[in-house]
């Protein structure tokens, strides 16, 4: 699926594949082959910069030919129950036209929906790429803090009871700062690689840039920064709280096990004497029509004398 949009004075227009002229965006989402064939050949875009985005193991990368410039950067993604995930995004800028292309809808290009066409111009190529970038890197910022908020739920109830589902929600809020981190660096390597081509002659018809445009960029690079730190850090705390929880799980195992076997010394004194007056030799008060009582208060005092050295050693 795609469409195509323009700028207009009075909003953004929608148009055909027929009617493509300058200044135009395209906009590619979960596209088919036949669909990605006909763009390449009405923009003159290399069919593999227009796949580039759709495998979803790439990695952020800058290539570029003579007329036309691909930057794949991963952008986040939200998915059910506060699972959070990371998905190629391929933005390729002609003479003529930005095209982006990427396997499902998501929050960042949602943003440069025809209803919000005040915030950006298909026309200013470098300025809405730069848009781009900077939708992407305050959206990592703010998934991370929910993941930071996430964390500090699940420590609330891990304090409560140890739950096999806590840990697990735990583990995959590990996982996604995980994922983040690496495509956080991988897109800051690419953003400073464009600060660094912004005034190579061969992509200076490509990407013009104006001194908006810098600081923009330079916005760009220092958000994406600021989630590299973020990310980093709540990654070392996240660390940190799985190995005390492990620890405090270790801890009350070995708890449990020295009261069991606490239990068990105190349980096999009775059992014992038990024994010893159930055998069929003589034994002291066989004669004594209290022996029955007297033999239980012996075990009781036996144990109890044995509790109150195991309470003294913590066992209970």
């Amino acid at each position: 699926m795609y469409k195509i949009y323009k700028s207009c004075a009075d909003g953004v227009d929608e148009l055909m594949l027929n009617q493509i002229e300058k200044g135009i965006w395209i906009d590619i989402t979960s596209p088919s082959l036949e669909e990605l064939t006909e763009i390449s050949a009405a923009t003159g875009v290399q069919l593999d910069y227009l796949t580039a985005a759709l495998d979803d193991e790439e990695k952020s990368r800058i290539e570029w030919e003579e007329d036309q410039i691909l930057i794949l950067i991963d952008i986040p993604l939200l998915r059910s129950n506060n699972d959070y995930d990371t998905l190629p995004l391929g933005i390729i800028i002609t003479a003529n036209c930005i095209i982006t292309v990427c396997l499902e809808v998501n929050a960042v290009l949602a943003d440069f929906a025809p209803a919000n066409h005040r915030s950006f111009s298909t026309f200013k190529k470098t300025r809405f790429l730069f848009q781009i970038l900077y939708k992407s890197a305050t959206l990592y910022l703010k998934y991370i803090r929910n993941i930071n908020r996430r964390t500090d739920e699940l420590e609330q109830h891990l304090r409560k009871s140890m739950e096999n589902a806590e840990l697990f929600n735990l583990l995959d809020v590990q996982k996604s700062l995980t994922f983040f981190s690496a495509s956080l660096r991988s897109n800051y390597i690419v953003t400073e690689k464009i600060l660094r081509l912004r005034s190579t002659n061969q992509l200076q018809h490509l990407i013009k840039m104006y001194e908006e445009d810098e600081d923009l960029l330079e916005d760009v690079i220092i958000e994406y920064k600021q989630a590299i730190d973020m990310v980093e850090m709540y990654s070392h705390i996240l660390n940190s709280m799985m190995e005390v929880f492990a620890s405090i799980i270790n801890n009350n195992m070995n708890l449990v096990m020295k009261f069991l076997a606490g239990i068990t010394i105190l349980l096999a004194i009775p059992t014992v004497l038990s024994g010893l007056w159930g055998m069929n030799v003589p034994v002291p008060f066989a004669g004594n029509e209290y022996a029955f009582f007297i033999i239980v208060a012996i075990a009781a005092a036996v144990a109890g004398t044995f509790a109150y050295f195991l309470w003294k050693k913590h066992m209970f």
